[in-house]
């Protein structure tokens, strides 16, 4: 294991606070859009993420009241246009390395969105485990209005699991901009806070997941995502194997002799 407390990234801004991480892109003069370098240093971060020690949950937050509107126009997009299929296919592999990262990074992972979430930021969004967002918030899965398809970074995959397959399809073919109150109705949003409110909210939510049963947490991650290929036989059985190895933990006898005791358990994620 590592500690990642003195983690000074270049390309966008870390914070600890307790055991909760907090990210954020720090370009909000242009609302803060990715660039070959963050989305590197990103992906990089996240697979680091498995092996800390002192990071039991992240968020990833807006700043600037914008969460992040996709791959910089100049600094990706252009550059793009003239690479040949090798390059093109690098790249794409890097942004989905990203996504796979945040999924198996252990973390449960909060987003806070305010103001602007389009593109690869939509995507953050929606590789997160749980989605924070503001009555400003809008979030458009745009891929196809710069003549792309919207299966991007797996959002073919996983957003008809999120909200549902109509509902999917109408943004992913349409590019249009999802509100919050829509996203909300819709279970892509969890929550809908003011935005003075957003961050220190996913914070707090954050905290409360950082002192529970962490390694617990790692595991319904775990089961979150790859029960999603499996058969429900096969999930109940995963789950069984699962949670036998959660009992073995001392978070659980810790649960156990609290309730006994009548008293609030300590968890410390082993």
């Amino acid at each position: 294991m590592k500690s990642m407390a003195d983690l000074a990234p270049e390309h966008f801004i870390w914070e600890m606070r307790g055991g909760v991480a907090v990210i954020r892109l720090n370009r909000p003069e242009r609302k803060n859009p990715l660039t070959f370098e963050s989305y590197a240093e990103l992906r990089d971060t996240f697979r680091d993420l498995v092996y800390a020690s002192d990071v039991h949950a992240v968020v990833f937050t807006s700043n600037g009241e914008n969460f992040c509107s996709g791959g910089d126009v100049h600094e990706i997009i252009g550059p793009l246009v003239g690479k040949d299929m090798k390059g093109l296919l690098e790249f794409t592999r890097m942004t989905g390395d990203l996504v796979k990262a945040m999924l198996n990074c252990g973390k449960p992972i909060i987003a806070a969105v305010d103001g602007i979430c389009v593109g690869a930021g939509a995507i953050i969004a929606m590789s997160s485990d749980i989605r924070f967002a503001t009555p400003r918030a809008s979030t458009a899965f745009l891929f196809t209005r710069v003549g792309l398809a919207g299966c991007d970074m797996g959002a073919c995959a996983m957003l008809p699991r999120i909200i549902g397959q109509g509902r999917a399809a109408d943004l992913l073919y349409s590019g249009r901009s999802m509100s919050a109150e829509e996203g909300l109705q819709w279970g892509f949003y969890n929550r809908v806070v003011e935005p003075d409110a957003l961050e220190e909210d996913a914070i707090a939510y954050a905290t409360r997941l950082a002192s529970g049963p962490t390694f617990a947490h790692s595991i319904t991650k775990t089961q979150l995502n790859q029960e999603w290929s499996m058969s429900l036989e096969q999930a109940i059985e995963s789950e069984a194997q699962a949670q036998a190895i959660c009992m073995q933990t001392n978070d659980f006898a810790r649960a156990y002799h609290a309730f006994v005791a009548k008293q609030k358990p300590e968890f410390k994620g082993d």
